[in-house]
């Protein structure tokens, strides 16, 4: 991984000297962000503090894991969009710098994706935008009781980024979808729960583990995979064995979600028309559900909402480094468009509870060629990577440290005579991990609910598809 001369990269006069402090533990080195007042918003000057270092820690033997956490209450927050939305409103040139930002940014979550060394970041609190790219591509996500993970960018008229193009189509169901459009937020149980952590750990064994993880030694011949099974049974030591809460967005709920914005509908109209006709469901969860989601994507920017649809049914078979090239393209089109400065003045600086005045103002006032630009790629993106010599993969070559995917656990099922059987078999193969039991609990009663319950749960739903 060769330093480079990135003009992106070169300190700024304004660059604050503390905004990231860097340390090291024996094998492990830190990164803190340490903005905690601005809830340790990303930046530029941190950005180009953090890829040197990692550029340098790459080439080190003494390096042996990487750890991201953020001083007080939140890991990150997102970007500092208040900053870009001012420099947008003065025109064009603030415009390029807001672009030139966010190619700063995708540098760093690409060069953290495709890393040579074992990474982990501690998601102990606020885990949103710019947070999650530091975050959801390592192969080690901590999630505490502290945690609250979500993806807000249509509540401010942009976009979900950070390279969540390739991660949120690759969660179970239409979870991905579903967080993007509405901006939901997930705790600590319910990260671990639908993938976007590998493990929970209560915030009091941080320092413990951060601890331990120093002590650790790899052989020099060892492999990545080697690396990361050390690393992965000495995280385990530190998880706390207790029952799994249920899901937030579970059982009918979440069978909901997977039908109105899963691959059946083709338009955003058609998710709004399928949550109405939820409204109807016989059952009183479903209906609760789909008037508050409703109520809620009415107030998202429509560009924004149907710009995400887009991106996300696109993006499925995006490779690593296309995603953060494709999604520099998209947020330099939003730069440009007048709903991000609205979104981010109206939500984050004045802070008005009003409705912010987006433009159109309707999803059906929505003209798709207008969106269609948003996603008009040019064949040779603008956005260079640092680390393009990198394996650039289609599917995480770490999948394997989190909690079971549901489409292994319906395939094992397959395979079986009873429930329990297949539990038994997943288990063993998971080596019994915090969260297994209750993942697969819950898909095979969501199974049955497909198989037994399907006309009861969307009774007087599904008669305008069928006719």
């Amino acid at each position: 991984m060769e330093q480079t001369e990135d003009p992106l990269l070169q300190p700024q006069p304004r660059d604050d000297p503390d905004d990231v402090l860097f340390d090291k533990n024996y094998g492990v080195r830190t990164i803190e962000l340490n903005r905690p007042k601005k809830l340790n918003s990303l930046n530029g000057s941190m950005a180009r503090k953090i890829i040197p270092r990692l550029q340098e820690w790459s080439k080190s033997q003494m390096a042996n894991v990487i750890i991201v956490k953020g001083k007080g209450r939140a890991l990150c927050a997102g970007g500092d969009v208040a900053a870009l939305a001012k420099q947008n409103s003065e025109g064009p040139e603030g415009q390029q710098k807001s672009k030139d930002y966010f190619a700063l940014e995708y540098k760093l979550d690409h060069l953290i994706a495709t890393y040579s060394k074992p990474y982990m970041s501690f998601m102990d609190g606020i885990t949103m935008g710019g947070g999650v790219g530091l975050s959801i591509h390592a192969p080690f996500r901590i999630a505490t009781e502290n945690t609250v993970f979500a993806m807000p960018e249509t509540t401010i008229g942009f976009f979900p980024d950070v390279g969540a193009s390739f991660f949120l189509p690759k969660m179970d169901g239409a979870m991905g979808m579903y967080l993007a459009l509405t901006s939901q937020t997930l705790n600590g149980y319910d990260c671990l729960f639908h993938g976007v952590a590998t493990h929970y750990i209560h915030s009091a064994q941080l320092p413990d583990l951060e601890s331990r993880l120093g002590e650790l030694i790899f052989k020099d011949y060892a492999s990545n995979e080697e690396r990361y099974r050390i690393i992965n049974n000495t995280v385990e030591e530190y998880v706390t064995e207790s029952e799994l809460p249920r899901p937030k967005h579970s059982g009918s709920v979440r069978y909901a979600i997977d039908h109105c914005f899963g691959p059946l509908f083709g338009t955003l109209e058609d998710v709004m028309n399928a949550l109405r006709r939820m409204e109807n469901s016989k059952n009183d969860d479903v209906r609760s559900w789909a008037a508050q989601t409703i109520a809620t994507m009415e107030e998202r920017s429509p560009t924004s909402m149907a710009v995400t649809f887009a991106q996300l049914r696109h993006s499925q078979r995006w490779t690593i480094a296309e995603t953060f090239k494709r999604e520099h393209y998209i947020a330099s089109r939003f730069m440009e468009h007048p709903d991000f400065i609205e979104g981010v003045t109206a939500r984050l600086v004045t802070k008005s509870k009003e409705r912010p005045s987006w433009q159109p103002a309707q999803v059906s006032e929505l003209v798709e060629e207008d969106v269609g630009k948003f996603l008009d790629f040019p064949p040779r993106p603008e956005l260079t990577l640092l680390n393009d010599t990198a394996e650039d993969y289609a599917e995480y070559p770490h999948a394997w440290l989190g909690l079971p995917r549901e489409k292994e656990i319906l395939e094992e099922r397959k395979k079986h005579e009873t429930d329990q059987q297949c539990a038994r078999a997943i288990l063993a193969r998971h080596n019994h991990k915090f969260g297994v039991k209750e993942k697969v609990q819950e898909a095979l009663e969501r199974r049955a609910i497909d198989e037994r319950s399907r006309e009861s749960l969307l009774s007087n739903v599904q008669s305008e598809n069928d006719s």
